[in-house]
């Protein structure tokens, strides 16, 4: 499949047959990831492809707790509101392989000239790490199309990233990231409406 059918196709996968991913296909996703631009070339990401059901539903457990948790508004809508996005942050469960990024902090070439923190130089720059792990995270959904799968990008389920790392024994100085669902689509899927290039584009000249 060339590129601009790959881009074309890609679309947000949320229901997955029960056909298991190869470990080599897994692999080959992390590989192309690992392709990605990182701020620095500092290359901050490892990444956890996770496909034992029991971690999978001791995972969405821990999120659907979380989220049960949050206040609730006064309402009417805010129960449906709230069983909704948990439905969206927890279907990764359902998912023949969940791929988990994490990451480390960079250290900029700044740090060692300004009386700056990370924290501050990274905001400054409008967080150059984030923009890295979404071009890696970009990288593994193109690259799913292109071997026959379906995927899907979780933030979601960051809502209980503590408890997300101490299942998956993610220790410092890497911290989890992201989520991306993978597997066979159990229906294929159109590509949502997207805005016409002429409503997205402006020249400068």
């Amino acid at each position: 499949m060339d590129l601009k059918q790959t881009i074309e196709k890609r679309a947000s996968i949320r229901n997955f047959t029960d056909e298991k991913v190869p470990v080599e296909d897994l692999k080959e996703l992390i590989r192309r990831a690992g392709l990605a631009p990182s701020v620095n070339n500092s290359q901050p990401w490892k990444f956890y492809a996770v496909t034992n059901k029991d971690i999978l539903s001791k995972m969405a457990i821990k999120v659907s707790e979380k989220i049960k948790e949050l206040p609730s508004n006064q309402s009417i809508a805010s129960k449906n509101v709230k069983s909704q996005v948990e439905w969206f942050a927890t279907f990764f469960e359902n998912a023949p392989a969940v791929i988990a990024m994490v990451m480390e902090d960079y250290e900029s070439v700044l740090e060692k000239g300004v009386n700056l923190s990370h924290d501050e130089i990274n905001k400054l720059r409008n967080f150059p790490d984030m923009q890295s792990a979404g071009a890696a995270i970009q990288n593994i959904l193109l690259s799913a199309v292109d071997l026959g799968y379906g995927a899907c990008w979780l933030s979601a389920p960051m809502m209980a990233k503590e408890s997300l790392e101490k299942i998956l024994d993610i220790e410092s100085p890497y911290h989890l990231i992201a989520f991306v669902a993978v597997g066979k689509a159990s229906r294929e899927l159109q590509s949502r409406s997207k805005k016409p290039v002429d409503e997205i584009f402006k020249l400068i000249d």
